[in-house]
């Protein structure tokens, strides 16, 4: 479901990319996970992912820019990865692409914020891999490739952007015959808020919880009914989640498409993740639950997915490598 109201360039622009850029300037680790999370994760989307070829993001990362790599042959495969912010995900997937034989490449990691690019920077020399990636300041609201790339990369990136439709045709000029678009991202509603339907269950599964375990951490606030706030009101997070899969369906072929989850977020990230303690039986048993009401409606299409990992490809068909019956297509929200 595309955006009623897309929002474009305006005079607060300057002011959210200030505020961005201050946001993540100190902000050293931005993946950053409650343990429950990593229960959930283990537990529930790594057989899933498994199914598909690959058992973590570094490993998806790696896997399908090794493929776009290897498949040119000729000379060292060139990769960009936009929105790399610390590019500490660049720095992993590039010490196991060299690990795996792929000698000569270059990962070029696009960010507007200098100061984690440095960090990058930094952390690629310690890692050994400063001669396979490169540091570009750029806009990606702006970028347009100077070159071709046997891949591109987007990890957790696309939902801060808000010249989706710019980006997205700059990524398949960007594409060499052949190339891959590999991304993992989050594609639920604007400002990652729940649609009515879901927002409806998370308050039902809500009124389970203890009063404890209410507490929201990062608006620093008790939550007796779960709040729905837009997060993009200031800044650029999720500033147009909702559009990322629809324009993608409109634009590319998919290779590889994992959806996954929509009512379990609130409970298994940031906000009121820290709250729930691996070790507890009680908190084990609630997630179950809650997963297994998320799968349901799931798959009976009540809901629609908020995440997806996705390897897609220009000039071809896709070759379609899906998980049961939930297509790219159908995860879309319709009005």
């Amino acid at each position: 479901m595309i955006s009623d109201t897309m929002p474009h360039r305006s005079g607060d622009y300057e002011d959210r990319l200030r505020l961005e850029r201050n946001t993540y300037k100190d902000c050293p680790d931005v993946h950053n996970l409650p343990e429950i999370f990593h229960y959930w994760s283990n537990k529930y989307l790594l057989p899933k992912a498994l199914q598909l070829g690959f058992d973590h993001p570094d490993e998806f990362f790696a896997l399908h820019l090794q493929e776009a790599g290897f498949r040119e042959g000729h000379k060292p495969p060139r990769f960009v990865s936009i929105g790399a912010g610390n590019c500490d995900t660049e720095v992993r997937v590039a010490k196991r692409l060299r690990d795996r034989g792929l000698g000569a490449f270059t990962i070029e990691c696009i960010d507007i914020n200098p100061a984690m690019l440095e960090r990058g920077r930094e952390m690629a020399e310690r890692e050994g891999v400063a001669s396979f990636v490169l540091m570009t300041q750029a806009d990606f609201n702006d970028w347009r490739p100077s070159s071709q790339y046997e891949a591109v990369m987007a990890n957790q990136s696309l939902h801060h952007v808000l010249e989706l439709e710019h980006l997205f045709g700059s990524i398949a000029e960007a594409l060499q015959p052949g190339g891959l678009f590999i991304t993992s991202d989050m594609i639920g509603r604007n400002g990652h808020q729940r649609w009515p339907e879901a927002l409806e269950i998370v308050r039902e599964c809500w009124k389970e919880l203890p009063h404890s375990y209410r507490f929201n951490q990062q608006t620093r606030r008790f939550e007796e009914t779960f709040l729905d706030w837009d997060c993009s009101t200031e800044g650029f997070e999720g500033i147009r989640a909702q559009d990322i899969l629809p324009l993608l369906v409109e634009r590319f072929e998919f290779d590889l498409f994992l959806p996954f989850a929509n009512v379990i977020d609130p409970v298994i990230d940031r906000s009121f993740g820290h709250s729930f303690d691996p070790r507890r039986d009680w908190d084990l048993a609630f997630i179950d639950r809650v997963h297994a009401r998320d799968e349901y409606e799931l798959g009976r299409g009540t809901i629609t997915p908020t995440h997806m990992f996705a390897v897609m490809c220009v000039g071809r068909k896709g070759r379609s490598a899906f998980l049961g019956a939930m297509t790219p297509a159908g995860c879309i929200r319709r009005a």
